[in-house]
Protein backbone atom coordinates (compact mmCIF):
# COMPACT_ATOMS: atom_id res chain seq x y z
CA UNK A 1 0.00 0.00 0.00
CA UNK A 2 1.01 3.58 -0.71
CA UNK A 3 -0.31 6.67 1.03
CA UNK A 4 -0.02 10.13 -0.51
CA UNK A 5 -0.59 13.34 1.43
CA UNK A 6 -0.70 16.66 -0.42
CA UNK A 7 -0.20 20.12 1.01
CA UNK A 8 0.36 23.65 -0.20
CA UNK A 9 -2.83 24.58 -1.97
CA UNK A 10 -4.66 27.83 -1.38
CA UNK A 11 -5.91 31.07 -2.82
CA UNK A 12 -3.59 33.28 -4.85
CA UNK A 13 -3.97 36.19 -7.22
CA UNK A 14 -3.25 35.81 -10.91
CA UNK A 15 0.47 36.04 -11.54
CA UNK A 16 1.29 34.63 -8.13
CA UNK A 17 2.99 31.41 -7.11
CA UNK A 18 2.26 28.34 -5.04
CA UNK A 19 4.25 25.25 -4.20
CA UNK A 20 2.51 21.92 -3.73
CA UNK A 21 4.07 19.02 -1.86
CA UNK A 22 3.16 15.36 -1.84
CA UNK A 23 4.64 13.09 0.80
CA UNK A 24 4.51 9.39 0.02
CA UNK A 25 4.70 6.54 2.49
CA UNK A 26 4.34 2.80 2.31
CA UNK A 27 5.70 0.57 -0.42
CA UNK A 28 6.91 3.45 -2.54
CA UNK A 29 10.32 2.14 -3.59
CA UNK A 30 8.82 0.04 -6.38
CA UNK A 31 7.04 2.96 -8.03
CA UNK A 32 8.96 4.84 -10.72
CA UNK A 33 6.57 7.60 -11.73
CA UNK A 34 4.91 10.24 -9.59
CA UNK A 35 2.96 13.18 -10.80
CA UNK A 36 0.30 15.79 -10.39
CA UNK A 37 -3.14 15.84 -11.96
CA UNK A 38 -5.86 18.43 -11.68
CA UNK A 39 -9.60 18.54 -12.06
CA UNK A 40 -11.59 21.69 -12.55
CA UNK A 41 -15.37 21.79 -11.99
CA UNK A 42 -17.18 20.13 -14.88
CA UNK A 43 -13.97 18.94 -16.50
CA UNK A 44 -12.07 15.69 -16.66
CA UNK A 45 -9.02 15.06 -14.55
CA UNK A 46 -5.90 15.89 -16.55
CA UNK A 47 -2.19 15.34 -16.20
CA UNK A 48 -0.26 18.43 -15.15
CA UNK A 49 3.25 17.05 -14.75
CA UNK A 50 5.02 13.78 -14.02
CA UNK A 51 8.52 12.77 -13.00
CA UNK A 52 10.34 9.48 -12.88
CA UNK A 53 12.70 8.35 -10.15
CA UNK A 54 15.56 9.22 -12.50
CA UNK A 55 14.29 12.75 -12.99
CA UNK A 56 12.67 12.52 -16.42
CA UNK A 57 9.77 14.97 -16.59
CA UNK A 58 6.64 15.43 -18.65
CA UNK A 59 4.40 18.51 -18.66
CA UNK A 60 1.04 19.47 -20.04
CA UNK A 61 1.40 22.07 -22.78
CA UNK A 62 -0.69 24.54 -20.79
CA UNK A 63 1.81 24.66 -17.91
CA UNK A 64 5.14 24.40 -19.70
CA UNK A 65 7.45 27.24 -18.72
CA UNK A 66 5.35 28.09 -15.66
CA UNK A 67 5.29 24.92 -13.54
CA UNK A 68 8.22 22.81 -12.38
CA UNK A 69 7.97 19.33 -10.94
CA UNK A 70 10.74 17.95 -8.76
CA UNK A 71 11.28 14.95 -6.57
CA UNK A 72 13.27 14.06 -3.47
CA UNK A 73 13.76 10.28 -3.57
CA UNK A 74 15.20 10.22 -0.05
CA UNK A 75 12.19 11.97 1.44
CA UNK A 76 9.76 10.25 -0.96
CA UNK A 77 8.28 13.63 -1.72
CA UNK A 78 7.30 15.24 -5.01
CA UNK A 79 6.84 18.98 -5.46
CA UNK A 80 5.07 21.19 -7.94
CA UNK A 81 6.27 24.77 -8.15
CA UNK A 82 3.61 26.83 -9.86
CA UNK A 83 4.51 30.31 -11.10
CA UNK A 84 2.62 32.89 -13.16
CA UNK A 85 -0.64 31.32 -12.11
CA UNK A 86 -3.76 31.99 -14.14
CA UNK A 87 -7.45 31.71 -13.25
CA UNK A 88 -7.56 28.76 -15.67
CA UNK A 89 -5.23 26.90 -13.27
CA UNK A 90 -7.98 26.82 -10.64
CA UNK A 91 -8.70 23.19 -9.82
CA UNK A 92 -8.27 20.46 -7.26
CA UNK A 93 -4.75 19.13 -7.64
CA UNK A 94 -4.12 15.44 -6.98
CA UNK A 95 -0.85 13.67 -6.38
CA UNK A 96 -0.45 10.35 -8.17
CA UNK A 97 1.98 7.47 -7.89
CA UNK A 98 1.99 4.60 -10.34
CA UNK A 99 3.44 3.22 -13.52
CA UNK A 100 1.69 2.13 -16.72
CA UNK A 101 0.04 -1.24 -16.30
CA UNK A 102 0.28 -1.17 -12.51
CA UNK A 103 -1.92 0.00 -9.67
CA UNK A 104 -2.27 3.77 -9.39
CA UNK A 105 -2.44 5.59 -6.05
CA UNK A 106 -4.03 8.98 -5.41
CA UNK A 107 -3.87 11.61 -2.73
CA UNK A 108 -6.94 13.29 -1.30
CA UNK A 109 -6.46 16.44 -3.38
CA UNK A 110 -5.69 20.04 -2.55
CA UNK A 111 -7.61 23.05 -3.81
CA UNK A 112 -5.82 25.72 -5.82
CA UNK A 113 -7.82 28.86 -6.54
CA UNK A 114 -6.43 31.67 -8.68
CA UNK A 115 -8.36 34.92 -8.59
CA UNK A 116 -8.31 37.42 -11.45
Amino acid sequence: QVQLVESGGGLVQAGGSLRLSCAASGVIFSINTMGWYRQAPGKQRELVAAITRGGRTNYAESVKGRFTISRDNVKNTVYLQMNSLKPADTAVYYCNAGDPGTRSYWGQGTQVTVSS
